[in-house]
């Protein structure tokens, strides 16, 4: 049962050695997920009801080294957002992606502290990252300009700033567009237009691990496929 708000972690692999020994089950939650205080988080059987002690003994002997489930609490985050795109910037349309990430950071407790508008200039969208960073940012958002298109500069501004590239694209959908990086430890996330309009998005499945201070791999961006 969870003792705090936190970021579920299931070690899949000895999960999978311990339910192949046969005659006992663990049944967890899926990992990577958010959860609640006094949540229930996984479940065990002894199947034929009694056990030799040895075979316990043995799926003991698979966590000796850590164990199956862990569960990282979440930590109160500043956040920036940056808003890219000639349309916002001239006034053509209404900003309404920002709303969106301060109501879904704000079920966090999260604060931003930092918001500009920037045209599709990506020595400006640069230098913004940078100077969220000297805000206090703890997470650097940056919306619009995702895509394929001539003008849209923001990938291309985030890997200037110096930032480790993990992934530009993400098997999920919608989210295919999704940009995660890390410029001298602080995520630096490029957020496709979906995440503005649809409900449920590749931001979902990420923004706990970030909350939670949890390092995301390529690896872990194809495993979403």
């Amino acid at each position: 049962i969870a003792d705090c708000d936190g970021l579920l972690k299931v070690d899949r692999e000895k999960l999978k050695k311990v339910n192949r020994l046969g005659e006992m089950m663990i049944a967890t939650r899926h990992g990577d997920t958010c959860v609640k205080k006094g949540d229930k988080l996984a479940g065990t059987r002894i199947i034929p009801l009694v056990i030799e002690k040895e075979k316990i003994e043995t799926a003991k002997a698979v966590c000796s080294d850590g164990p199956i489930l862990t569960l990282k609490p979440f930590r109160k985050k500043k956040f920036a957002v940056l808003t890219t795109g000639n349309e916002v910037y001239y006034h053509r349309i209404e900003d309404t992606f920002t709303p969106v990430i301060e109501e879904k950071l704000a079920e966090f407790g999260a604060e931003m502290v930092f918001h500009e508008v920037y045209d599709d200039d990506a020595s400006k969208i640069t230098d913004g990252c940078q100077r969220a960073m000297e805000a206090g940012a703890d997470l650097v958002f940056c919306t619009g300009g995702m895509s394929v298109d001539p003008d849209d500069k923001t990938p291309l501004a985030i890997k200037n700033t110096g930032a480790r590239m993990v992934s530009y694209g993400a098997p999920v959908l919608p989210g295919a567009m999704f940009l995660v990086s890390y410029l001298d430890g602080v995520p630096v996330c490029g957020l496709p237009g979906c995440v503005m309009y649809a409900k449920r998005t590749i931001f979902d499945l990420l923004l706990p691990r970030l909350l939670a201070d949890d390092a995301i791999t390529a690896e872990d961006i194809a495993r979403l496929g």
